[in-house]
């Protein structure tokens, strides 16, 4: 049975949000994150790849090495706490570019599965922007908004979209492992 995928979204869902980070020292866990990612893949036994929109790449306001050291302070954090993630995959494009991996658009899940060798369909999408759960439609995942990040002031245009609407990241995994952990 091919491994299961979980397109996770950076900013507000894992790491607290702040409007475009630009330095690596602005990279600050959403608490209980880590050990969410952790259940994951440990419990639930899925793959994780972390999808984000980076618009201010496509502006000239942060250089693609910024980006780097940015990803790699993140997955240094997660490391600390014992997570881990198969891979950062992001849009560098402006909204206005007409890209097709600028989410809600499915780019960043094709490459993800292509990259992987997953369904998207049978994948799980977490987020805290109606970006997120429109592109988990897109590719008939399963869809979390969740309330951390900008997830409340987001709910209103993106419940429709999502399957569950809950608190964080641990309860979106509370969900999946109910779902889809291997029976004992």
């Amino acid at each position: 049975m091919t491994r299961r995928f979980a397109l996770v979204d950076r900013d507000g869902t894992i790491n607290v949000e702040r409007d475009h980070i630009t330095d690596p020292d602005q990279i600050e866990l959403i608490p209980g994150s880590a050990e969410a990612l952790v259940r994951l893949r440990d419990e639930v036994g899925m793959g994780i790849v972390i999808v984000t929109n980076q618009a201010h790449v496509g502006r000239g306001e942060l250089a693609p090495t910024d980006l780097d050291r940015i990803h790699e302070r993140l997955l240094g954090l997660l490391a600390d706490e014992g997570a881990a993630v198969d891979a950062i995959l992001h849009c560098p494009h402006s909204p206005d570019a007409g890209c097709s991996c600028r989410k809600p658009a499915p780019g960043l899940a094709l490459q993800a599965a292509d990259r992987f060798g997953f369904d998207p369909s049978s994948s799980v999408v977490i987020g805290d922007h109606a970006g997120d759960v429109g592109l988990g439609r897109a590719v008939g995942a399963m869809t979390f908004l969740v309330l951390t990040g900008h997830g409340r002031q987001e709910r209103a245009s993106a419940e429709s979209l999502a399957d569950h609407v809950v608190p964080d990241l641990a309860a979106a995994v509370d969900i999946i492992a109910a779902i889809l952990a291997p029976e004992g």
